[in-house]
């Protein structure tokens, strides 16, 4: 055991990163600020600017897009579920070529198949999510359908619709993203493969660079409300 100590930190460093940042992100103060919780903002405005619409063709197939962006991601999860099991499969040989590289990277079978079985538990964890969010869309796309017309948009019933659709359609947001995140781990993962050092550095930087997508990107800024509210229309004045 006193062997595998640095495998056993590094691993429970990648447990804890995806822990915190995904609670942060979802649950705190700070992520409340982020892209997708200002996108969440206009799944709101969608949703209010739909209910004045009689037509709302184009809505539903916007909405069929969303759907199948996350069918495929979550047929992709499935590929990528058969390449972890593969692996999986082929520790012998996978060893002996480790065994053949210019740099030291050999391990023990165990340890192989270990790594392995956590790369599985990702990729079954990111498809679950992304047929969750699917099932979800779908659940949107039948209110979207149940939406009143128009011309009642300004009764309480309107009202709870569009507050009851809103909300399914975060969910279904937040689970995409939760499988997304997924994938941009597994990704970090996989440097446990060559070295639980190198665990070290991709964990981090998939924290940063999703971070910074989250936090300081142009897509983030293009979104503030005061861009919109504010510096937007002043030009838009001009």
């Amino acid at each position: 055991m006193s062997r595998h100590w640095v495998d056993i930190t590094a691993v429970g460093f990648f447990i804890v990163e995806w822990l915190v940042y995904a609670l942060t992100l979802e649950h705190s103060a700070y992520g409340r600020d982020s892209l997708s919780a200002r996108m969440n903002r206009y799944r709101e405005v969608w949703v209010r600017r739909l209910l004045d619409r009689e037509t709302r063709m184009v809505d539903m197939q916007i909405m069929a897009s969303l759907q199948n962006g996350t069918a495929f991601f979550a047929s992709t999860s499935l590929i990528a579920l058969g390449g972890a099991l593969a692996l999986l499969h082929a520790t012998n040989d996978a060893i002996t070529i480790l065994s053949k590289l210019p740099t030291d990277l050999s391990t023990s079978p165990a340890m192989w198949e270990l790594k392995c079985v956590g790369l599985v538990l990702i990729c079954v964890y990111a498809f679950f999510k992304f047929a969750w969010a699917y099932r979800l869309f779908n659940y949107v796309a039948i209110l979207f359908g149940g939406m009143p017309p128009a011309s009642q948009r300004d009764t309480p019933a309107a009202e709870a619709h569009v507050i009851r659709t809103t909300r399914l359609f975060e969910s279904a947001g937040r689970h995409f993203n939760r499988g997304q995140r997924a994938f941009f781990f597994a990704l970090g993962y996989l440097g446990w493969f060559v070295s639980p050092w190198v665990l070290f550095v991709t964990t981090a930087a998939v924290v940063i660079v999703t971070w910074r997508r989250q936090f300081a990107s142009s897509a983030w800024s293009a979104m503030a409300p005061e861009m919109v509210d504010g510096e937007t229309m002043r030009k838009r004045g001009h």
